[in-house]
């Protein structure tokens, strides 16, 4: 792979600021963003990717790419946690594994939106309808989480209130805030077209980068706060968190030039399917497998496997793809 690659994902503002962040926490410096306000970054993150990928899914309407596209997205989010769990169970205890495969399964939508920000450096379009692709891929890892729970889970202690867990779980699964926002967006731009994304433009486009760098910022000061945590999950989680976002991404790679998906369609399909969740996986497990333990599947996601992904993988997957489709 080409080292210009590389360096031009990493010599992008928004990602110099992620390492700032990380580097800050290393040398002890007090920088650090107001707590309101790294959600506010994210709300506008969700609402701008959302209401763009709704314009551009107004543009090209529902055809036979859209549905392919979409169809993958959705079998990408049910395959990797299942056979994550398998992999995962020979070292780990059943509520562990579960809950690591579950975040896995699910996806980044900041590595997303980075990637997307990667094609336009490149030059590559995409379709607007792959939002509605990571919509899709959100939630299917934390209802296969709860089913592997009931399913291979051998504590039965709480079954009495079990109707009262699925019925939360399955709401935090599919109206989680993340989940909801995005759709809710998604929606407004499909109805509001181009005549509403020309009046936000102004707002979700030209300021999108400067919000992303606050977002990444902050980010990076949480993942590196997060690092000092992996000593405590061992050498196999480690190599686990590094490789097989490359091996998920390389399943999306295959079946996406196998249906003939267009290269930036192809590689937002495989940075999606090789990232992981480190919002709304982590929170439904709390609430769904409390047995497990967040100091595992919290800094596995958020510490290596999104800067990895951000850094190196975005350009890794970029290769393959364009080795592929030329």
């Amino acid at each position: 792979m080409n080292i210009d690659i590389i360096l031009q994902n990493i010599l992008n503002p928004p990602i110099l600021f992620f390492f700032l962040g990380m580097l800050a926490v290393f040398l002890k410096s007090d920088l650090s963003i107001p707590q309101p306000l790294p959600k506010l970054f994210s709300l506008y993150l969700l609402i701008a990717i959302g209401l763009h990928g709704g314009y551009e899914l107004s543009k090209s309407g529902l055809d036979i790419n859209v549905l392919k596209a979409l169809s993958l997205a959705i079998f990408m989010a049910t395959l990797v946690p299942i056979y994550s769990y398998f992999i995962l169970k020979r070292k780990l205890d059943t509520y562990n594994a579960i809950a690591v495969a579950a975040t896995y399964g699910s996806i980044s939508a900041v590595t997303f939106i980075t990637g997307i920000t990667y094609l336009q450096t490149m030059g590559v379009e995409y379709g607007g309808y792959m939002v509605a692709a990571m919509t899709l891929m959100e939630s299917p890892a934390i209802v296969i989480g709860l089913v592997f729970a009931a399913v291979f889970a051998k504590d039965k202690n709480d079954s009495k209130d079990s109707k009262t867990d699925w019925n939360e779980i399955l709401r935090e699964a599919f109206l989680n805030p993340s989940v909801y926002l995005l759709i809710g967006a998604l929606i407004i731009g499909i109805l509001t077209g181009e005549k509403g994304w020309t009046s936000m433009e102004p707002l979700f486009g030209t300021l999108f980068k400067g919000f992303l760098a606050f977002f990444l910022l902050d980010m990076g000061l949480v993942a590196a706060r997060k690092i000092y945590e992996l000593r405590k999950v061992g050498f196999f989680l480690i190599a686990f968190a590094l490789i097989m976002p490359v091996i998920n991404a390389s399943v999306a790679v295959a079946l996406a030039y196998f249906f003939e998906l267009s290269k930036g369609d192809a590689f937002l399909l495989a940075l999606l399917s090789g990232s992981a969740s480190y919002i709304a996986v982590p929170a439904a497990m709390r609430l769904s497998v409390p047995q497990a333990n967040p100091g595992i599947y919290l800094p596995l996601s958020l510490a290596i496997t999104f800067p990895f992904n951000i850094s190196l993988g975005i350009p890794l997957y970029y290769f393959f793809i364009n080795t592929l489709w030329g």
